[in-house]
């Protein structure tokens, strides 16, 4: 059977969703805040003025960065999303190399498999590098990376998160996997 890819990121986000509703069910009373751009904004084109650089209130950091406290480990999150990531890739992988094996699928299903195949392994290896890069240069508790579609999210479990250093973040993503949306998200550290 093979999946296309619209029911294939349908699974994806349903399962991130599944995983996010019980994690947020069951955290215990913690209390949750997102700062949200507003919609008119696009905080991929705005630069942060030099005086609000670094400060808490200026409205770079809250279009840059969305913040979430939760009382429940943040690692754990991450772990959980990325071995249900991998599964979600891996099985698609073994679709993906099923069509190319077949005698039955044609030339052209066998390409498009191949650069399905490609473009999910090059996916991870950017996920991947981008995290141990930021890792290194931010020594963040964890930092967690995944493109989904033409979106990049980044999530740092830190204390806090300045705006330059949002905006570094962002920067540092579009020069690893171009002119994307890039989202940043701030996991504060547990006390």
């Amino acid at each position: 059977m093979v999946l296309k890819k619209q029911t294939v990121w349908l699974i994806t986000m349903l399962s991130l969703l599944i995983v996010l509703s019980v994690y947020y069910m069951t955290s215990p009373g913690g209390e949750q805040v997102a700062l949200i751009p507003d919609d008119d904004e696009d905080p991929r084109h705005e630069q942060p003025d030099e005086d609000s650089e670094g400060s808490p209130d200026s409205t770079d950091t809250t279009s840059a960065v969305d913040v979430e406290m939760d009382d429940l480990s943040a690692g754990e999150l991450f772990t959980t999303i990325r071995l249900e990531t991998e599964d979600t890739r891996s099985e698609l992988k073994e679709e993906l190399s099923s069509i190319v094996a077949s005698d039955s699928a044609s030339t052209d299903e066998k390409n498009e498999a191949w650069e399905q195949m490609y473009a999910l392994q090059t996916t991870a290896q950017k996920e991947s590098i981008l995290e141990q890069m930021i890792q290194q240069e931010k020594e963040f508790r964890d930092v967690l990376v995944r493109q989904e579609d033409d979106v990049v999210r980044i999530t740092v479990i830190a204390n806090e998160l300045s705006a330059s250093d949002a905006n570094h973040l962002m920067q540092m993503a579009r020069d690893e996997f171009g002119d994307l949306d890039v989202r940043v998200k701030l996991q504060e550290e547990e006390a």
